[in-house]
């Protein structure tokens, strides 16, 4: 782990800070190293179920790419690999003041998303001479609706948090200043329930967008063998009929 990247284990939530408070949390090459260092993290350890992601500070979740560290010639392409396979458990984003271009993209890598009112999402790249290439273009459309997109990316002006919620973006809309606290809430819900089955119904609800029936049936299968054979299956139906707490294993 790095400096640039805090991380916290609270019962079965694990949390992550983006801590770069002075550079509004941008991206850069110590940054990206931790990051996919938690997400690693979240995903081997049997005693996390759920993380939330968040900025140091209440000015910006993250205002995306360093420009200063990229002209010295460090490498953040590495943001690809944690914005393209994210993790295979739930990811809270917890955004107070700005997410914008490359830091907007990491919070679309979010599964839920908790915004303190006033926050700003935006994908201003188009006003540098550039488009949101780490995902922004591919996946805004399905969390606010094709034409709010296309007017955020073609305008590059962004959009506050009460819009976004009123679109879908956001799940969460907070006081300013509560967001993390919110997101750490969800996450205590989430992390109530069988981790197997919290990460299954997250990768196959991810996968399925825009496949049949047919498709998705098949892509199920897997996943329902292994859910069924597995020893939580067991305890969760043992503890209803025992009138007590599941202690779940994630095996």
């Amino acid at each position: 782990m790095t400096d640039e990247v805090l991380t916290e284990q609270r019962d079965r939530t694990l949390l992550i800070t983006l801590n770069r408070p002075e550079a509004l949390n941008a991206i850069n090459e110590a940054l990206v190293v931790g990051l996919l260092a938690a997400v690693r993290r979240l995903d081997e350890d049997p005693g996390l179920t759920v993380a939330v992601l968040t900025g140091s500070g209440t000015r910006a979740f993250s205002a995306g790419m360093d420009l200063k560290a990229f002209s010295r010639g460090e490498n953040m392409r590495r943001i690809y690999d944690f914005i393209r396979n994210g993790s295979t458990k739930p990811l809270i984003g917890a955004v107070e003041g700005l997410a914008f271009a490359g830091g907007l993209e990491v919070a679309l890598t979010c599964d839920l998303l908790v915004a303190a009112r006033g926050a700003r999402f935006g994908i201003p790249e188009a006003k540098v001479g550039l488009f949101a290439s780490a995902g922004g273009v591919l996946r805004l459309p399905s969390r606010v609706g094709y034409s709010t997109a296309m007017e955020m990316a073609l305008t590059g002006d962004p959009i506050l948090a009460e819009e976004a919620h009123e679109r879908g973006l956001v799940a969460r809309l907070c006081e300013p200043g509560e967001a993390m606290n919110v997101a750490l809430e969800l996450a205590e819900r989430i992390g109530r329930n069988a981790p197997l089955s919290v990460s299954t119904s997250k990768q196959l609800i991810r996968a399925t967008q825009g496949v049949t029936e047919a498709e998705y049936w098949a892509l199920q299968q897997p996943f329902e063998d292994a859910i069924v054979a597995s020893a939580d299956a067991k305890e969760g139906p043992l503890a209803f009929a025992e009138k007590r707490p599941p202690r779940w294993t994630g095996a």
